[in-house]
């Protein structure tokens, strides 16, 4: 086993062996990261002449993990993403009945995992419902791990929400609580600094691919001391820290309200490169984006702490119980996650190799039933050759 390390400033140092901590994930999980593996193996094998490659080693969460251990998230399974820095997951089921709220939130807060990354673009040959898909290419920067995914609420009817209530009513002079008795109550944390590291991440990595601007997206006009307090905290940290590049036009830092953004999203999507926001505007965002070059089945996405240069990559969508096991779930979230666990890792080569491979295939129609019948023409695969058939593309 080979160890990715971390330089002080974040940056890695990547062998040409790494081991790298994979969660297979629960219902569909068992097909699409199989075939994820099967792709970004023969990708690097091609890529590098048999000169690299990844071992990949299993670790647990989700069901299998209680099954095996009793538990849905081990701290061996924490311990691992932490030692090897790098890793990548299938979806997770979050058991009902209490315990974690959410697996993938207890990952991402309890390996401080600040940044949600989700790029999002078109690839030719997939339907889109918009007219012009391609005038779609935007990377979200969320944030992770405040906002109302903190998880700090009351239940209606419970002590804790009459107390919280009696607190705000009593000591805090809050009177615009229409229903007290039946109202639950949720708390949501927005800091200066957790803003600011988020920030800072989307302004960098807007300078380093050459991406002419950044757009704090907030509902600062309501919410004015949590959303408007990213807002401001933005600009002032983008004039403190990076004026030169402002002043100098390589960089735009603007901002945009949040249902505002969704509307000039869909009008003028151009407009927008680099999206920094918050955790709860991110999801609806991401989600959104997504639909407009053909669904979260091919959105990738990852959770980093670029001061620690911890990431875990992840398939974006559910378990997708209804269809598991019928061979018939499209990998391509998960595999393009992969694309950027390998570009994180600095091997640009095997992430352009599947880049590529998939974009012949769908060009010809090719693709996961999902995404085909869609197609004009289109030729539906099965999980499994949908894999081989992008492994065989990789020459």
């Amino acid at each position: 086993m080979s160890k990715i390390t971390i330089r002080q400033d974040g940056s890695l140092i990547v062998p040409d062996c790494p081991t790298i901590p994979v969660v297979t994930g629960d219902g569909v999980g068992a097909e699409i990261t199989p075939a994820m593996q099967q792709v970004v193996d023969r990708a690097v094998s091609v890529a590098y002449g048999g000169k690299r490659q990844i071992d990949w080693m299993e670790v647990l969460a989700g069901g299998k993990a209680f099954e095996q251990t009793g538990k849905s998230l081990p701290e061996e399974t924490m311990e691992a993403f932490r030692t090897y820095h790098v890793g990548i997951k299938g979806p997770l089921t979050t058991p009902v009945g209490g315990g974690i709220r959410s697996l993938n939130v207890a990952l991402r807060q309890g390996l401080d995992l600040y940044v949600c990354l989700r790029p999002v673009r078109w690839f030719k040959g997939v339907c889109s419902p918009v007219k012009h898909p391609e005038a779609v290419d935007m990377v979200i920067f969320r944030e992770n791990t405040e906002d109302i995914y903190a998880g700090i609420e009351w239940q209606a009817g419970t002590p804790e929400a009459a107390q919280f209530y009696q607190f705000l009513h009593d000591t805090m002079g809050v009177t615009k609580v229409r229903f007290p008795e039946t109202s639950s109550f949720g708390v949501k944390p927005v800091s200066k600094e957790g803003s600011e590291r988020l920030i800072r991440s989307a302004i960098r990595y807007a300078l380093d691919n050459g991406l002419p601007s950044v757009t704090l997206v907030h509902k600062g006009n309501i919410m004015k001391f949590t959303e408007g307090g990213f807002k401001s905290w933005g600009y002032e940290l983008a004039q403190r820290e990076f004026k030169d590049e402002i002043e100098s036009g390589r960089l735009t830092v603007k901002d945009c309200i949040a249902d505002a953004f969704l509307q000039n999203a869909l009008i003028r999507p151009a407009d927008y490169s680099v999206i920094a926001t918050l955790n709860l505007n991110g999801d609806y965002i991401s989600d959104m984006l997504a639909a407009q070059v053909g669904g979260i089945g091919i959105a990738p996405g990852a959770n980093i702490n670029y001061a620690t240069g911890n990431a875990l990559f992840e398939a974006t969508h559910g378990t997708a119980p209804d269809i598991a096991g019928k061979d018939i779930v499209n990998p391509c979230s998960i595999i393009l996650s992969a694309v950027m666990m390998l570009q994180y890792m600095g091997w640009h080569e095997a992430a352009t190799l599947i880049t590529q491979a998939l974009e012949a295939s769908f060009s010809e129609g090719r693709a996961t039933a999902d995404l085909a019948r869609l197609m004009p023409d289109g030729i539906s695969l099965g999980t499994k050759a949908f894999a081989e058939e992008i492994a065989a593309r990789i020459q």
